[in-house]
């Protein structure tokens, strides 16, 4: 399945919290905070408004955006406001 994001949206790929504590203890899924990093898939069209580009990795706001699965991976439709940062 394809998903183009339209006007000021960009879709992210979630990343993986690691499991475990450095001591080797496993968190279970509800019990761990989700990430707030993710890597930028595509952009929609609003070009003066998108400051990102696909492959970047950002930071963003915690409770921002719609999850949805593609293909069962975890992606997140954001608005470009809810960006805080790029990481590089």
């Amino acid at each position: 399945m394809k998903v183009k994001p339209l006007a000021d949206r960009v879709m992210v790929k979630l990343e993986k919290n690691e499991a475990k504590t450095a001591g080797g203890i496993i968190i279970p899924d509800t019990a761990q905070e989700k990430t707030q990093v993710g890597t930028v898939i595509a952009v929609g069209d609003d070009k003066d408004v998108i400051k990102v580009q696909t492959g970047q990795k950002v930071m963003y706001d915690k409770y921002a955006g719609t999850q949805i699965k593609i293909d069962g991976v975890e992606h997140l439709i954001l608005k470009m406001s809810d960006i805080i940062a790029v990481i590089e």
